[in-house]
């Protein structure tokens, strides 16, 4: 009996080392995909303002937008080539609903962060949008309304050969 309950000792031991050395890479791993993530609300007003999203954030997450065309310029098919994306989120009737979202890998441009600070959030309307973006967008519908996205060529230069120089 005593050999029985030395094995079991050990074989708990065992299990409880194994579960730590997981939860702790598990940790590792979380703790250095989050440790670039600066995703933030910029605020210009009480209803003027804009998020700056990283793709694959939790913030990118938190504000659903899955179907964003961001195209990653460290993939090695694209060469440096890729894109960023604005998400703009209306309800059924064309409201801007929730601040507009700048989706950036790297720097955002000023250039777009100004123009969206613009938008009203409640007031501001689909055509408000593509007075000031266009007409290229691509739309994802939500049980509230829609959610459109508008693709951002970026282009770096230090990727266009795997990051090589």
């Amino acid at each position: 009996m005593d050999r029985s309950r030395t094995q079991a000792y050990g074989c708990n031991v065992t299990a409880r080392w194994c579960a730590a050395l997981l939860l702790l890479t598990g940790f590792s791993f979380v703790c250095a995909a989050s440790w670039n993530d600066d995703s933030h609300y910029v605020a210009l007003g009480p209803r003027n303002g804009y998020y700056i999203v990283r793709p694959d954030s939790r913030l990118f997450y938190q504000l659903g937008l899955y179907e964003a065309p961001v195209i990653n310029t460290s993939d090695w098919i694209h060469h440096g080539y890729g894109a960023d994306a604005l998400a703009f989120r209306f309800d059924r009737n064309g409201v801007l609903i929730q601040p507009p979202a700048y989706i950036a890998q790297e720097l955002p441009y000023d250039f777009y962060m100004r123009r969206i600070g613009f938008l009203t959030r409640g007031r501001a309307r689909v055509d408000d949008v593509e007075a000031l973006l266009g007409s290229g967008h691509t739309r994802a519908d939500r049980s509230d309304g829609f959610i459109l996205y508008y693709a951002l060529p970026v282009y770096n230069p230090f990727e266009e050969r795997g990051g090589r120089r």
